[in-house]
């Protein structure tokens, strides 16, 4: 039996010569980068724990969060980050250069089989060059620093085949949107999903970057998608060698197979809170917005940037809507310097930043604020992502259409005369408090009982359980104030919670950033373990590496739990058990792996 393309990948960089679904491997990194927000935490657990580099060629800064500097800590980590690099040979790709997933395409560091983790939780990007791209919290990359490699469990494989031919108004942002409608948020939750088809195969590099950009929205590992001749040609100019084309093998075992025939594609765009709640843009036509956003690692390429100056060129933007475009790195810029681009989007009246991830990440540019309404490019539009307003992802040719008729429409239906704003009410800003709570380190016990938060809910990404604005703080005794207030109905949960309290949830906990601070806001709050049906997959790794207790499941049927039960969590044996009625059920126990960093406190102990 042959082996998938992640198969391949992996068995290529461990000691092993065929890997399988489950097996768990050390695997070899070929490149290992932190960013700007995650870089400072990264030095800080490489300096605290007396570890040294494995190889500084392979280890890179990359500042794209916000390459500005806009915020005092912020620009206080990039300062920690140059004095490391000087420090110790490392090379920065500093705050001119772009979104360093897109630099590592570029730079020819990330080619055809090869592999990389960075503290981006879209390194996944990778995917649109047949790479393995990883993204992982602070802990994860000063272990793959210093070891020049990380553990990782082989994930199953889904494959993908496309026929029919791509609809001409469908882009690459609309085929990625159209899978989220299919497969949502978590159908594809820990799998590496492979595409195949024709229509694929014809997908331009930009295009390939779009949709492997959102596999984190998907909840996959990767998606990955094999390179043509052309992407080969330009990866060997980048790395100025000839390379090896890495390829699934013809009897390969995939666990699923979907056939999709995508010439019933449409354009979509996903409605505010969800990327995977996408609609036919038609739905949603003359939602009037206040800003758009054209950028992101999603789709700030020059494609991208092709597409919205057709739509602006000899427009205006509508008054009073603020249309902000931010290129991925300094070479696209550059490049639409050279096109003119740039002076369309001056003419039409659009701010132009420095290449960067801008309001994804809360960075230089792209934030909103409390009820405004954003029509944006990126991968993201959880509530609080890029500020406090709500977001609609869409196309960067949608986004441009809307920003210059002031409400939401496409390219073929903009209006003679732009809709303008009436005058309303200014909406109360909220304001909450916060306080420091205490917890204190404890052992690390195979059984725990406590109080149940029990939260039915699925896909509790990152930014509700600890929001980006709070990434700078670095001390984990500050960190758990902050925990869940950005999840409705829970904002208090801090004052709350009670030391000794176990957190129960549904499906997909920790889906999104790769941030370390959504698992280490438990900890000085005393709260024992998160319970899961399942987990996504960066957060599970943080939580293991951390030595936190995380546990699924695959029901609780006959549990018959309560809101602030008393239960008792086996991680040993998986059991869960409702001490307040005697029923219990059965979960998933610790692997081995993970109950060995568990028991000796942590991946550095």
């Amino acid at each position: 039996m042959g082996m998938t393309l992640i198969e391949k990948i992996l068995a290529n960089h461990s000691k092993q010569d065929v890997v399988k679904p489950g097996d768990i491997t050390d695997v070899f990194m070929d490149v290992r980068a932190a960013r700007d927000f995650g870089g400072a935490n990264v030095v800080k657990n490489i300096v605290n724990n007396g570890l040294s580099l494995d190889d500084p060629s392979r280890t890179f800064f990359t500042f794209d969060c916000n390459p500005t500097g806009s915020d005092q800590k912020y620009a206080v980590n990039q300062q920690i980050c140059r004095d490391y690099a000087r420090d110790h040979g490392i090379k920065i790709y500093d705050i001119d250069a772009g979104i360093g997933t897109h630099l590592l395409i570029h730079e020819g560091l990330a080619y055809s089989g090869s592999t990389a983790v960075t503290t981006d939780s879209h390194a996944n990007i990778l995917g649109a060059v047949g790479a393995f791209g990883q993204g992982m919290g602070d802990q994860d990359i000063a272990a793959a620093w210093s070891n020049g490699k990380s553990w990782f469990k082989v994930p199953k494989s889904v494959k993908l085949n496309f026929t029919g031919e791509k609809p001409a108004n469908v882009t690459a942002k609309d085929i990625v949107l159209n899978l989220l409608k299919q497969f949502g948020a978590n159908t594809l939750l820990g799998y590496s999903v492979e595409f195949h088809g024709e229509a694929i195969d014809k997908l331009t590099l930009d295009e390939r970057v779009t949709i492997s950009s959102m596999g984190t929205e998907m909840g996959a590992i990767i998606l990955l998608l094999t390179p043509n001749e052309e992407i080969m040609r330009f990866s060997e100019l980048k790395a100025g060698r000839k390379l090896e084309l890495v390829t699934a093998d013809a009897d390969a075992n995939y666990d699923q197979v979907f056939d999709i025939d995508i010439s019933k594609y449409i354009p979509r765009v996903s409605r505010p809170g969800a990327p995977h709640d996408t609609v036919d843009v038609a739905e949603v036509k003359k939602t009037k917005i206040d800003s758009a956003f054209i950028g992101s690692c999603t789709n700030g390429r020059i494609e991208d940037l092709r597409a919205a100056a057709g739509v602006l060129k000899g427009r205006q933007v509508a008054p009073g809507v603020v249309l902000k475009i931010v290129p991925s790195t300094d070479q696209v810029w550059n490049q639409a310097l050279e096109e003119g681009l740039v002076q369309i989007f001056k003419n039409a009246g659009a701010l132009l930043s420095n290449a960067g991830c801008a309001g994804c990440a809360a960075g230089q540019v792209g934030q909103n604020g409390q009820g405004e309404i954003t029509i944006s490019t990126g991968n993201r539009n959880f509530p609080g992502k890029q500020g406090k307003g709500e977001v609609y992802l869409a196309s960067p040719a949608v986004a441009a259409a809307s920003a210059v008729a002031g409400y939401i429409t496409t390219p073929d239906d903009i209006p003679a005369e732009p809709m303008v704003f009436t005058p309303s009410e200014e909406k109360a800003t909220e304001k909450k408090t916060a306080r420091t709570a205490g917890g204190e380190a404890k052992d690390h016990p195979k059984v725990v009982e406590g109080r149940v938060w029990f939260i039915d809910e699925d896909n509790i990404d990152t930014d509700m359980i600890y929001h980006n604005r709070y990434l700078s703080i670095t001390d984990i005794d500050e960190m758990g104030q902050y925990a869940f207030d950005n999840l409705k109905g829970y904002e208090n949960f801090a004052k709350e919670a009670q030391a000794g309290d176990i957190v129960l949830v549904k499906k997909n906990f920790g889906s999104g950033s790769s941030r370390q601070q959504a698992v280490d806001c438990f900890i000085p709050l005393g709260v024992q373990a998160v319970v899961a049906e399942s987990f996504g997959a960066i957060y599970e790794r943080n939580a293991i590496n951390a030595a936190f207790p995380i546990m699924s499941y695959d029901t609780l049927e006959g549990l018959e739990l309560k809101h602030f039960d008393k239960i008792k969590v086996n991680f040993e044996t998986g059991e869960i058990s409702n001490l307040t009625n005697g029923k219990t059920v059965k979960g998933n126990p610790f692997s081995d792996v993970q109950m060995e960093i568990y028991l000796k406190g942590g991946i550095f102990s």
